[in-house]
């Protein structure tokens, strides 16, 4: 039976690489947008100052494609700081160097400077979302990208009436470089955010924006596909919508198996779709979004987004509008729900998952703390500076050449390949009180070689340094299934029992949860350089973060694409 599974994760690699060549010819486009990254000058919360935007839109514009299609976008940098846009889980099989992280697969577009991304979509249906992927400029410069079925076919789901993207947003009523920077700077958290938005707007729950607060018209008996994506830079978010149901059939671009909820649970890079039938009376409805907020001492936005929704009565609608209805929504450390969400998202039917396991991984996520340079004053703990880490090792990205560039070009000195695969001290990873001396990681910029085909099982072991909390990690370039979630610490003699083998959700961005652990596997059939971090910005500002190096396979379409002639330079 092994060597049956051996021969068919060959054989999958196998289809995989010959797919990555692929074109779909039915109905495939070649679609060309032009993106400019500008200041904008907008007015939210009563305050107006300029913002970084796509093409003056906040937020940006919304990228349609058929799965098969090749997207090309020509960005041209017009801001004042340097910029790469990211294009959150596409695969880009082969072409790693459209995938956009700052000094990971390329050196950033500085202003008044351009780059052409290049990449075809393959096999991918959904929801997905590109952002910024610079500094703390994620904070307003995103957008959606939506998948639609191949020409000739057609959702796994009765086709809805519309299709509404509904992003959720983070807000400063101050420029966000200046809030990352001045955290840097003092080694301290940085504030909280004062707002989150829905499609932009903060909604009518804050001051100075009922007038432009989102509203989404209905009509009853219709059912509607709402597309949600969290955008928010540091916030996993409760959704709701007033006295409706939602029922879920796809996260991340991947079609779950449909189940009803009536609150949803998104982590910043997450996507979930979600069927609503428009079955209540004639009125106006909240669409309600607010923190969940998992760590315990820790300040965060506790404030609430609301777009509506409107019932079209098919009047003229004299007179005031009807006050909108607002949802039930879970408290702001409801883990359970959390959980119980979670729970809900499976594969719409079974799954080959791949194995053997050839590289079993044991990453520990979490938070820590740097000594403050002699004669500093710094605002962590006890005069400390905030740090993170996964396997003690806090990320420190390059700075005079990318990481994809320094490895295609064999150029020495930029970066390891001994990223431990297990945690150098092993210890009681979710005690209540960790000992002081595993609370400073070590920094470095250390990446974890595969090899091409390799079946790879990663658990993500959360810890209680600092504060324990539920870390959404996110994977370049890859999918992966999620066999089994738990809090605690991992035991694979008890857990390894947990794990689903038949129906696991395939996801981009897993939440580890706070105090806890999850487990993924995926197939390495994507050559390059490929990020993993936590999407809590102010996580991987701190270090939390690796790199895996996958190697070339042993035929041309197992290898990395040659770099694009107008990659940036450092």
């Amino acid at each position: 039976m092994e060597s049956f599974n051996r021969i068919s994760s060959l054989l999958l690699v196998f289809l995989l690489a010959i797919n990555s060549l692929l074109v779909y010819r039915i109905g495939a486009e070649v679609q060309h947008h032009d993106f400019v990254v500008q200041e904008t000058p907008v007015k939210r919360l009563c305050k107006a100052h300029n913002i970084i935007t796509v093409n003056g839109q906040f937020p940006g514009p919304t990228i349609e494609v058929k799965n098969g299609d090749t997207i090309v976008i020509n960005v041209v940098n017009q801001a004042r700081y340097n910029v790469t846009l990211h294009w959150h889980g596409v695969r880009q099989l082969r072409t790693a160097w459209a995938d956009g992280p700052e000094f990971v697969t390329q050196c950033p577009i500085k202003p008044g400077g351009s780059y052409r991304y290049r990449f075809t979509i393959q096999g991918q249906e959904g929801t997905l979302w590109w952002h910024a992927h610079s500094s703390w400029l994620r904070a307003t410069v995103y957008g959606a990208l939506i998948i639609r079925p191949k020409e000739n076919t057609s959702y796994p789901f009765a086709k809805p009436k519309r299709e509404i993207p509904l992003i959720l947003g983070e807000w400063w009523d101050r420029n966000p470089v200046d809030v990352v920077r001045k955290a840097t700077r003092t080694g301290g958290a940085p504030d909280v955010s004062n707002a989150f938005t829905i499609n932009g707007q903060p909604g009518d729950l804050y001051n100075c924006s009922s007038k432009d607060t989102t509203v989404i018209p209905v009509k009853a008996g219709e059912t509607n596909l709402l597309r949600f994506i969290n955008a928010a830079l540091n916030t996993e978010l409760f959704v709701a919508i007033a006295n409706h149901k939602m029922t879920v059939v796809a996260a991340d671009a991947s079609y779950t198996k449909p189940f009803t909820t009536s609150v949803l649970m998104l982590a910043p890079g997450q996507t979930t779709d979600v069927l609503v039938t428009m079955d209540q009376p004639l009125s106006r409805y909240y669409i309600a979004a607010r923190a969940y907020a998992s760590a315990e001492g820790v300040a965060f936005d506790n404030t609430t987004a609301a777009a509506i929704l409107e019932y079209d009565c098919g009047c003229a609608k004299p007179g005031p509008a009807a006050q909108p209805i607002f949802p039930a929504l879970p408290a702001y450390n409801d883990t359970a729900a959390v959980s119980a969400f979670t729970a809900g998202i499976k594969s719409p039917s079974s799954v080959e998952v791949p194995g053997p396991v050839d590289e079993n991984l044991f990453f520990t996520v979490g938070l820590g703390l740097f000594d403050c340079p002699e004669g500093k004053t710094c605002r962590g703990p006890n005069n400390t500076r905030f740090a993170a880490s996964m396997n003690n090792v806090s990320f420190v990205f390059p700075g005079t050449t990318s990481l994809l560039q320094a490895h295609y070009q064999r150029v020495p000195g930029v970066f390891t390949t001994d990223f431990p695969a297990v945690p150098p001290v092993p210890f009681d990873y979710t005690a209540k009180n960790v000992s002081s001396s595993l609370s400073q990681p070590v920094a470095g910029t250390k990446l974890y070689k595969l090899k091409y085909g390799a079946v790879v099982q990663l658990v993500l072991q959360g810890t209680n340094i600092v504060a324990g909390e539920n870390h959404p990690i996110h994977i370049h370039g890859y999918n992966f299934y999620i066999l089994a979630e738990g809090f605690g610490n991992f035991n694979p003699a008890r857990d390894n029992a947990k794990f689903n083998l038949v129906d696991p959700p395939e996801r981009n961005t897993v939440g580890v949860p706070a105090n806890g652990w999850a487990v993924i596997r995926f197939v390495a059939d994507n050559p390059g350089i490929w990020l993993m971090h936590c999407h809590l910005d102010v996580h991987i500002t701190w270090g939390l973060a690796m790199a895996f190096l996958v190697e070339n396979g042993g035929a041309e379409l197992q290898s990395l694409e040659a770099p694009p002639p107008d990659l940036p330079t450092c």
